[in-house]
């Protein structure tokens, strides 16, 4: 029944932009005034971009991300920038990703950013993608914003990341 239900939901999210709005609302801490703008210190073409995506991808070997929890999994899988398509799974039942299983750079943009590091306009690409369910929920906001978050921007700086591009499902 549950997957029933997200699929339902996803189809109400994605045609009435206001639900989404209303169930934002609920969270006042996650608007922002304005864009939290941080300025680069040195040129994009000197810099190492990271990739992460809510999409709920993962290597096909990794755990699932938890999909009878319903306040979703605030968990997080990495792997490596250079997998391939073929070892990469998508676990989220909370968007339609229809579109992601036929092009998987709508939701983790590899192949474009590597386009983008090999005409010279990014510098590089850190060694590792991560991957976090965009769904999540009461308590589990509060892991995702004190636990796991500032797991994700640790490894992010110990990576080497300049600029992190994050990629929304």
């Amino acid at each position: 029944m549950t997957g029933l239900l997200n699929r339902i939901l996803v189809q109400a999210f994605k045609h009435l932009p206001w639900l989404g709005e209303a169930w934002a609302r609920r969270y006042p801490f996650l608007r922002v005034a304005g864009i939290p703008w941080a300025p680069l210190r040195k040129p994009l073409a000197e810099c190492r971009l990271a990739l992460v995506t809510t999409a709920g991808v993962h290597l096909t070997n990794q755990p699932p991300f938890n999909m009878v929890e319903p306040e979703g999994d605030p968990t997080y899988r990495a792997f490596p920038v250079d997998t391939t398509r073929e070892l990469l799974t998508i676990t989220h039942d909370y968007y339609d990703h229809t579109a992601a299983e036929r092009d998987l750079n709508v939701v983790l943009p590899l192949e474009r950013v590597r386009e983008l590091v090999g005409e010279g306009i990014v510098g590089g690409l850190t060694a590792t993608c991560y991957s976090l369910m965009g769904h999540i929920d009461g308590r589990h906001v509060a892991t995702l914003a004190s636990r796991t978050a500032p797991e994700v921007a640790g490894r992010l700086m110990a990576d080497g990341a300049d600029v992190v591009l994050v990629a929304p499902a």
